[in-house]
């Protein structure tokens, strides 16, 4: 199974990549507005891929089917989809060869995403056996943390790792990111971390910070 994705360049022969995964329930249209609002400039030509998650039905939402990267079996933490979240992996996997494939080097590829997205971005890229230019875990938290250290690759281990959250987040609360966010401090990573006075969503200040950390890492 491969994904459907939208693709936005921002100039000709673009010699980097973002792959920006959606939260739940949403698309791959939802973060395409961001692309703009970055300001990149024009010498540094970025190819923005946009993925829409597969259907799937959604326990905490009365078993409905939506796009979602995995199955979320009740708010605020506890037992976790683990097929669900490494399938998702894979097809992540996917996208960042689909890349490569185009004449993308991996240290030129950052993985983003947003709530959901951003567990999987998170899982995927620390075990990722190739160095990524870095990853932006925004509103989220880390996925099946007790087996991270077993699992993740020396690669990835100076990978530059931006986190941010809202302090007014009703879905996923302040404390379990930056639980998350010690977590991988404790394990070495060098994290850099951002809080808004927003809730689970997205704020301008933010995008002039995301924008800003994209610049450095590429």
């Amino acid at each position: 199974m491969s994904l459907e994705t939208i693709e936005v360049e921002t100039g000709k022969n673009p010699g980097a990549a973002v792959i920006w995964l959606h939260g739940l329930g949403a698309d791959g249209h939802d973060f395409e507005p961001v692309v703009p609002e970055l300001r990149l400039p024009a010498k540094l030509p970025v190819r923005f891929i946009f993925p829409h998650a597969p259907q799937r039905p959604v326990t905490i939402n009365m078993g409905m089917r939506m796009r979602a990267w995995y199955d979320i079996l009740q708010l605020g933490g506890g037992a976790e989809d683990e097929a669900g979240i490494r399938e998702s992996q894979g097809l992540l996997e996917k996208l960042v060869a689909a890349q490569k494939q185009k004449g993308v080097p991996a240290r030129r590829i950052v993985l983003a995403g947003f709530s959901q997205g951003g567990a999987i971005v998170l899982q995927s890229a620390l075990r990722h056996p190739e160095r990524l230019a870095g990853v932006m875990a925004l509103s989220t938290y880390l996925p099946l943390q007790d087996k991270l250290a077993k699992e993740r690759h020396a690669m990835n281990a100076d990978l530059p790792i931006f986190m941010a959250h809202g302090a007014y987040d009703n879905m996923i609360p302040m404390f379990r990111a930056a639980q998350s966010r010690d977590a991988l401090k404790g394990l070495g990573y060098a994290v850099e971390w951002r809080e808004y006075p927003m809730p689970h969503s997205v704020c301008p200040e933010e995008l002039g910070d995301i924008a800003a950390f994209l610049l450095r890492i590429l």
